[in-house]
């Protein structure tokens, strides 16, 4: 079930209480009733691609359960909550709804928030706000999260190399970001190192979609690369990623298994995303791997210190392989790729902290590469 608070107060809510509009999106006959003491509640403010996009705003909200499950609370006041935006113009509006509904800890999930979060955090300094893939400093309520996506990257590219046989690639991105500017620098980084190991050349094909919703524009620049002989793509596009697996399963199904496209899933685990029957009748898969955002882990993890007492304030946490702040599956690859991709993971384990000493910049981008 998914929910638009801004459109639904719009309806004629406005005599309800904000608590009263929360109970009826969330189908409880009173939220205020489920959970007893208030002063734990957390919101989830998401981007504009929703909670169930099968990525970015999914694996935070997953967090958000386990954290419920927990501590014994419930889905709405007092508990655990989100605020789906449709676009930009949503943010604001959503993140003083959960601040006056009484929402102690409010998470902006993408840096597209960082200026309303920002803002909100000014105006309720008693509030606590969590910023995801972006920094917010000077302000003691809010916590920063960033991830290392830059080492599952890598893997992901390592993983490409040994398994094309067209030696041919791609990775399609959302909007040109610094951070996604992670994901692309660790997958081309493992490309190449693959390549160097096997003795091979790959070309990398490479481009963005400009947002992270359009799924057709998605689709097609998947449709193009896989023409000019790419046979895996790494996407990294949030909701608009759904475009590539769309046009993979149409490849898919006209072919035989033995001669399928892959797909490099982000964020979560989009294996199930890549299910499909091939033209020979046998059922198949073509998620590849998935490159993994701990967001899950960190959304539960700074609700935690919160929920004791420890709010991480003014902080900027870092996520990656060390704690499972970033990882990949082993999904479909083979043996000899899984031991290269294991080795690989060992090496980087020990580099982050060869390397902790060094620029923030040289480790994103090469440090962390040996």
């Amino acid at each position: 079930m998914r929910f638009n608070y801004k459109k639904l107060v719009a309806a004629g809510a406005t005599t309800l209480s904000i608590a009263a509009v929360l109970t009826a999106c969330s189908g409880k006959k009173s939220n205020t009733s489920v959970n007893k003491d208030t002063k734990h509640g957390i919101a989830l403010i998401t981007d504009g691609n929703g909670v169930d996009d099968h990525s970015f705003n999914q694996a935070a909200w997953s967090g958000f359960k386990d954290y419920g499950k927990e501590h014994g609370l419930k889905q709405g006041k007092g508990g655990y909550q989100y605020f789906e935006s449709s676009s930009a113009a949503d943010f604001t509006p959503n993140l003083t709804q959960a601040a006056q509904a009484g929402y102690q800890t409010i998470y902006g999930v993408g840096y597209m928030l960082t200026d309303s979060v920002k803002a909100a955090s000014k105006k309720y300094p008693k509030k606590n706000f969590v910023l995801i893939d972006s920094v917010i400093t000077g302000r003691k309520n809010v916590a920063s999260v960033t991830f290392k996506s830059n080492e599952a990257s890598y893997l992901g590219g390592l993983a490409a190399a040994y398994t094309t046989k067209t030696n041919k690639v791609g990775f399609i991105g959302g909007a040109k970001s610094s951070v996604l500017d992670l994901f692309e620098a660790g997958f081309k980084q493992g490309v190449k190192d693959g390549a160097k190991a096997l003795g091979k050349k790959i070309t990398v094909y490479d481009q963005y979609i400009g947002n992270f919703t359009s799924t057709d524009k998605a689709k097609s620049i998947a449709q193009s690369m896989y023409t000019d002989g790419a046979d895996i793509i790494y996407q990294a596009a949030g909701n608009a990623g759904n475009g590539v697996f769309t046009e993979a399963k149409t490849r898919n199904k006209a072919t035989t298994a033995a001669k399928k496209v892959w797909v490099i899933g982000v964020d979560v685990d989009q294996a199930n995303l890549g299910n499909y029957t091939s033209k020979d009748g046998k059922k198949a898969n073509f998620t590849l791997t998935s490159v993994l955002k701990g967001l899950r882990f960190a959304c539960k993890d700074i609700a935690d210190k919160a929920y004791k007492g420890k709010f991480p304030g003014g902080k900027v946490i870092s996520y990656g392989l060390a704690h499972d702040g970033v990882s990949v599956t082993k999904g479909n690859l083979d043996a000899k790729t899984w031991k290269a991709v294991k080795l690989k993971l060992q090496l980087l384990q020990v580099s982050s902290t060869i390397y902790s000493g060094q620029s923030e910049t040289l480790r994103n981008i090469t440090g962390c590469f040996l």
